[in-house]
């Protein structure tokens, strides 16, 4: 099937995963993997098929075969790391926009809390272009700021098998139980995250914080009104539980 404009409306998450995965197709220093969500199996499929047969320098486009433990798909992208990868990544986009209608598509790099605006200059300053840079900046993760700024390493005290974000809805899937899921707030040095937040401590929900440190590990997990803090190694995510 040919996809029309707005063919996949309301159907793929707006922010694209960048060098959040590894590559098949090569060394992960030769090669840019963008990762897109989708929210059924058909748009994952179709979507997938138009960037291969749409992009000449997209070396390979997949389509997980099986839901996510977030209730997504995943489509894999993989372009070669050089100085136009941007560029390309930002043609994906417009043809994302096209049959998406979305106008605010931001990316996430390296599965970082936060993303950012999609722009060719942000993905140039973020993006290690070269094989070289990309072990660089890949060590820089042995710096604990940037080790902790990543939703599936801060949860290294978790035996979980695995972590997922949504936009900006985080979702942990343990073995042999349901999922938990929070919407993300905030995180940053543990006091400089605890002075943002206005709310009260909140004594109330002591069975939650039982839970969760039973699912989770042990984070110092902390309630002040709705919002739950988790501390790991001097950092702190801020998040919001959601009730699936």
């Amino acid at each position: 099937m040919t996809l029309q404009q707005y063919d996949l409306k309301d159907l793929v998450d707006n922010v694209l995963e960048i060098d959040s995965f590894k590559s098949k197709m090569g060394a992960d220093k030769d090669i840019v993997t963008v990762a897109f969500a989708t929210k059924t199996k058909e748009s994952a499929d179709d979507l997938a098929e138009f960037i291969e047969r749409g992009y000449t320098n997209v070396l390979d486009a997949d389509a997980t075969q099986g839901e996510q433990a977030d209730g997504t798909y995943k489509v894999f992208v993989e372009l070669e790391r050089d100085d136009a990868v941007g560029e390309h990544i930002i043609e994906l986009a417009n043809g994302l926009e096209n049959l998406t209608g979305m106008g605010d598509i931001k990316f996430r790099y390296y599965k970082d809390f936060r993303s950012k605006p999609l722009t060719l200059e942000e993905l140039e300053s973020t993006i290690p272009l070269e094989a070289d840079l990309y072990g660089v900046d890949s060590d820089t993760l042995n710096d604990l700021s940037e080790s902790m700024n990543n939703y599936t390493n801060f949860f290294n005290k978790s035996m979980v098998e695995n972590v997922n974000m949504w936009n900006n809805m985080i979702t942990i899937k343990k073995a042999w139980a349901d999922p938990v899921a929070f919407t993300f707030v905030d995180f940053g040095t543990t006091q400089k995250t605890l002075d943002n937040i206005n709310e009260s401590f909140n004594p109330n929900d002591f069975s939650e914080i039982i839970f969760l440190t039973k699912y989770l590990g042990d984070y110092n997990i902390t309630k002040y009104g709705n919002k739950l803090t988790f501390e790991n190694q001097g950092y702190t995510l801020v998040l919001e539980r959601i009730i699936l």
